[in-house]
């Protein structure tokens, strides 16, 4: 079976990716590994009183985090493809690489969201940054309007 590692950022684009993803998995036979990496600052605010951590923020941000993983993870899996998912925090290029060596992925698929620069208005910051990096294949399908 093939493995694919599938990160995915909640943006107004994620159905898009998930919709190509899925298509390409049944093409391969192939199982998904659904991976959201959530920053690491998320309870972080500026206030008054300078840097504040609030924890109970982050919790609330990474349990509705959760609750869209596994909205998409049982997409995927309705149209019978094995899938899993994962939920970190920290630096998401290292931490996606991390991942797919992990699971052997042969494997990652990425969408093209468009955000600054020339380069990165065709390809994302963060595709960019893992097809520079990456020793697996990495399939960037176009997201953007």
């Amino acid at each position: 079976m093939i493995n694919i590692v599938l990160p995915v950022d909640f943006g107004d684009k994620t159905d898009q990716l998930v919709d190509g993803a899925i298509k390409f998995a049944k093409q391969l036979n192939g199982r998904i590994y659904l991976i959201h990496v959530a920053p690491s600052d998320i309870g972080f605010a500026i206030g008054d009183m300078g840097f504040q951590y609030f924890p109970e923020v982050e919790a609330n941000e990474i349990r509705e985090e959760l609750v869209q993983l596994n909205k998409i993870e049982q997409r995927i899996i309705s149209h019978d493809i094995d899938c899993e998912h994962l939920l970190k925090q920290g630096l998401a290029k290292d931490i996606i690489l991390e991942h797919a060596k992990e699971k052997n992925a042969d494997y990652i698929v990425m969408g093209s969201h468009g955000r600054s620069g020339i380069y990165d208005v065709f390809v994302g910051s963060l595709t960019k940054g893992i097809t520079k990096s990456s020793t697996i294949p990495v399939l960037v399908l176009p997201i953007h309007d």
